[in-house]
């Protein structure tokens, strides 16, 4: 018999909402789910490791992959390029793992295009004040930056409704059960278009 083709699960949010903690926390919950290695063109910093963290590229290599379409999703953030590598997923769905994807909302689109099976997850915060807060205690930001940044997650949650589900991080312990959920195939009660998001997001965004 043939083994059942494993699931893909993105999951993305916007910046200050919790994301990254929210994901290790899942992997522990599940160290089943299996979690893509991007590729980038980023120095790599000094706690880092090839193929552990990131597959660290140059440039040129980087286009070479782009232009072999060799990425399932890729963007350029700032300076640096990022990229989840085809390949990658298919062989761990191949094997009859559930993959992971933590990328942003632009990947997602591109991911759900290519493999519109997938199941995609966002991750907003319980209220404006919130987010805000969370920006500020990340790091030693300018006004200007924080400004930005918030600025930049309010555009960032206005694509919630692209999304499968969605999880609120009010309450950490909570979010992580809510993802676990989802990821075991019982997120029927967490689906993105029900009357307390929309109630929500209309606080968020307004």
């Amino acid at each position: 018999m043939s083994t059942p083709r494993g699931k893909l699960f993105v999951i993305a949010a916007p910046s200050g909402a919790g994301k990254t903690s929210l994901v290790r926390a899942l992997m522990k919950r599940m160290p089943q789910l299996r979690f893509s290695i991007s590729y980038t063109t980023r120095r790599p910093r000094d706690t880092e490791q090839n193929g552990h963290d990131y597959f660290f590229v140059d440039r040129a290599e980087f286009d070479r992959m782009v232009a072999n379409g060799e990425f399932l999703e890729h963007a350029q953030v700032f300076d640096n390029c990022y990229g989840t590598s085809r390949a990658q997923v298919e062989q761990m769905l191949a094997r009859g793992e559930n993959v992971l994807l933590e990328i942003d909302w632009q990947g997602a689109q591109q991911v759900r295009r290519a493999m519109p099976e997938c199941r995609t997850i966002f991750i907003l915060p319980p209220s404006r004040e919130a987010l805000e807060q969370r920006l500020r205690t990340r790091a030693t930001d300018s006004e200007e930056v924080i400004a930005r940044r918030l600025r930049d997650s309010i555009a960032d949650m206005s694509h919630w409704d692209e999304f499968d589900y969605v999880v609120v991080n009010d309450d950490f312990e909570r979010a992580t059960a809510d993802l676990e959920a989802i990821a075991s195939g019982r997120g029927e009660h967490l689906v993105a278009n029900r009357s307390e998001i929309r109630t929500l997001i209309g606080s968020l965004l307004g």
